[in-house]
């Protein structure tokens, strides 16, 4: 697919992966990673794009996704006694809204808190809005992915 191999060529640059499963094709992204002892957590940024031939258009949705497992601590215990325990937590946070660059910036912001990072998401939806475009295909941010 034509459109697919110039996205690839486009993003190569960036370091990610590609997969695609029933014709949703994802770029997969980690951008920041903490470590401590018998801890690790990462934070991956996830574009998912639906490319309908017959319509020639591009469902895109983007998303950031912290993971991670380990031991850890907390004050579940009697008397305010800490009890470790093993655990294993995924948190994800679609765009809200449109295009419009504050909804995933205010995720980062949220993120950043936690991990030291610098990545451009908003390049990512703008190459792949562009080569659509070029290719003749209209472009269609989605809020979710539930649409694609």
């Amino acid at each position: 697919m034509v459109l697919i191999d110039d996205l690839k060529n486009s993003l190569k640059n960036i370091a990610g992966e590609w997969q695609e499963k029933n014709s949703l094709w994802e770029f997969k992204a980690v951008i920041a990673e903490r470590k401590s002892f018998l801890n690790k957590k990462k934070l991956t940024y996830s574009a998912k794009m639906r490319i309908n031939e017959e319509a020639k258009e591009v469902k895109f949705t983007e998303m950031l996704k912290e993971s991670g497992f380990g031991l850890s601590a907390g004050g579940g215990g009697m008397d305010g006694e800490i009890s470790p325990g093993f655990g294993f937590k995924t948190e994800s946070y679609n765009t809200l809204s449109g295009v419009r660059e504050g909804s995933i910036s205010e995720q980062s912001d949220l993120f950043g808190k936690k991990y030291d990072y610098q990545f451009e998401w908003g390049t990512i939806r703008k190459t792949v809005e562009a080569i659509a475009k070029q290719n003749g295909y209209e472009f269609k941010y989605q809020i979710t992915s539930l649409g694609l």
